[in-house]
């Protein structure tokens, strides 16, 4: 329901900002949604004790003088309604819409071992393909796991190999064929 909501708050701004105007309020908005995870931040958001109106205020002083009308504008709209929690919701899903806009999505590599550079070239190239030109920038992370998981969320991919599941498979192949 409420990444519904947050979806009507997006498709307005993305219908009324620049290519531009929308990266930076995605930065701005990305960098907002990681404040919300402080538990008194969140429990202030949802304070039925504070008003939208000190709420808005709080968020606004935040961000400082310098920033675009237009985010300023979305945000206070946001606070009139009461929708504030909603940010970093509001935020993923904007990220997600210039994902669907440029083309360009970012990914996970998990592995027990950091990858070379060609090696994860060669996995960014493949996902190229297999997505029909998607561009895919993928970030390493290391893990405990034997093996290798890629997974881009924004797309729906993950992929894993294991030991344990090729494996696990082998053994389920020969049980099957006796």
């Amino acid at each position: 329901m409420e990444e519904l909501i947050a979806k009507r708050y997006v498709n307005a701004l993305v219908g009324s900002t620049s290519k531009k105007d929308r990266a930076d309020f995605s930065k701005t908005l990305l960098g907002m949604a990681e404040a919300f995870s402080d538990a008194k931040v969140s429990e202030m958001l949802k304070s039925p004790l504070v008003s939208n109106e000190q709420k808005t205020s709080l968020i606004l002083e935040g961000l400082g003088e310098d920033t675009n009308i237009k985010l300023v504008n979305f945000i206070k709209i946001i606070g009139e309604n009461g929708r504030l929690d909603l940010l970093p919701i509001i935020a993923k899903v904007l990220k997600q819409a210039i994902q669907k806009e440029t083309n360009k999505y970012e990914g996970i590599v998990t592995s027990s071992t950091k990858l070379k550079a060609e090696e994860l070239k060669d996995l960014e190239s493949s996902l190229t393909k297999y997505t029909d030109g998607a561009s895919i920038k993928l970030n390493q992370e290391i893990s405990d796991i034997e093996g290798i998981k890629v997974s881009v969320d924004d797309l729906g991919i993950e992929v894993n190999f294991s030991k344990q599941r090729v494996k696990e498979q082998l053994i389920d192949f020969i049980t099957k064929s006796l």
